[in-house]
């Protein structure tokens, strides 16, 4: 992309095949995940924009084709996963090749499948706000909005296997349904009549322990009333905009007695803590070799089709992760 814009800012450009440097790597696209960040590039909207023009993506799985000088701890064939948060900028992963420094990498155990690593992303984000975004915060409900999108459906499946009670909030039954098969005790449809009883009954009146949403927008404030005493709402995104500070004040103070308490979440938090992001890739590499969490692939699309992957992704229809294959 050389400019911002819609999706048809994304095209399909043969370049050089890059060359890997002393200390570098080739690696050879096998899947490549598709995610909002790169959404908000496109838009020129991301808190930290790459130089223009640039190529979007910011994970990919894959082998390694070629080794730079001096490169000792991978070989030709070696499966590995890179993360843009691993390199200057988070781009450069919508490609059939990357040439990057080996510190980048993460090696990838054979029992865990190359498209599944290609989902890794979104189980960070969600693994690190069950653990690190609480600080220490002792909690057996949450609820997780956006319950089946990439984010939203590893925090089910990853809150679930730590023998947390989830409920799932989301737009549409099918959803829901989806929500219920990774593991969540209760899934709730927004926007029904009834999803704010349904909700109140579903945590036995107690409200949600801990609250992770990313939708945001006019109806955050409302999540309050949903919280426990003592209770943690923790807005990671904002797909449908920024709710209104004073709604949001408005809204905790109404609830005063109940204590409830606001993080804002964001993975630039770790951009100088590589020795947290490595703890948390070794948890989910285990968990994922082990089949205790499994990404689930809503469509796999050729890496031409680029666009067209931005496009579902906007659409608010993708359950689970997209994917392109170059």
């Amino acid at each position: 992309m050389s400019r911002p814009g819609g999706p048809e800012v994304l095209q399909l450009v043969d370049v050089p095949r890059p060359t890997p440097g002393p200390g570098q790597a080739l690696v050879r696209a096998h899947s490549i995940g598709v995610n909002m960040p790169e959404v908000h590039v496109r838009r020129g909207r991301y808190s930290t924009m790459p130089p223009l023009p640039t190529i979007p993506g910011i994970e990919m799985s894959g082998t390694i084709a070629a080794l730079g000088e001096g490169v000792r701890d991978f070989k030709l064939g070696d499966r590995v996963y890179l993360s843009a948060r691993e390199l200057p900028h988070r781009c450069g992963c919508y490609a059939e090749y990357i040439a990057v420094d080996t510190r980048a990498l993460l090696p990838l155990p054979d029992a865990v499948d190359l498209e599944a690593a290609a989902a890794i992303s979104g189980y960070q984000v969600a693994w690190l706000m069950l653990n690190d975004a609480t600080r220490g915060f002792q909690y057996e409900t949450v609820l997780v909005t956006a319950a089946a999108g990439g984010i939203g459906s590893a925090l089910v499946q990853l809150a679930h296997a730590a023998g947390k009670r989830v409920i799932a909030l989301t737009s549409t039954p099918q959803k829901a349904a989806f929500a219920r098969e990774l593991g969540a005790h209760a899934a709730i449809v927004h926007g029904e009549g009834t999803w704010k009883e349904k909700l109140q009954e579903a945590t036995g009146g107690h409200g949600a322990d801990l609250i992770l949403d990313a939708v945001a927008g006019a109806r955050f404030p409302a999540l309050f009333e949903h919280a426990a005493p003592l209770g943690l709402v923790v807005l990671y995104g904002y797909l449908t905009g920024w709710p209104d500070s004073a709604a949001v004040f408005d809204a905790m103070r109404a609830r005063f007695g109940h204590c409830p308490a606001l993080r804002l979440f964001s993975m630039h938090v770790y951009d100088k803590d590589p020795a947290r992001r490595r703890v948390c890739n070794d948890v989910l590499l285990d968990l994922l070799a082990r089949g205790v969490v499994r990404p689930v692939i809503h469509a796999r699309l050729p890496l031409a089709e680029a666009a067209c992957a931005h496009q579902l992704l906007e659409s608010g229809s993708v359950i689970g992760k997209l994917v392109l294959e170059p």
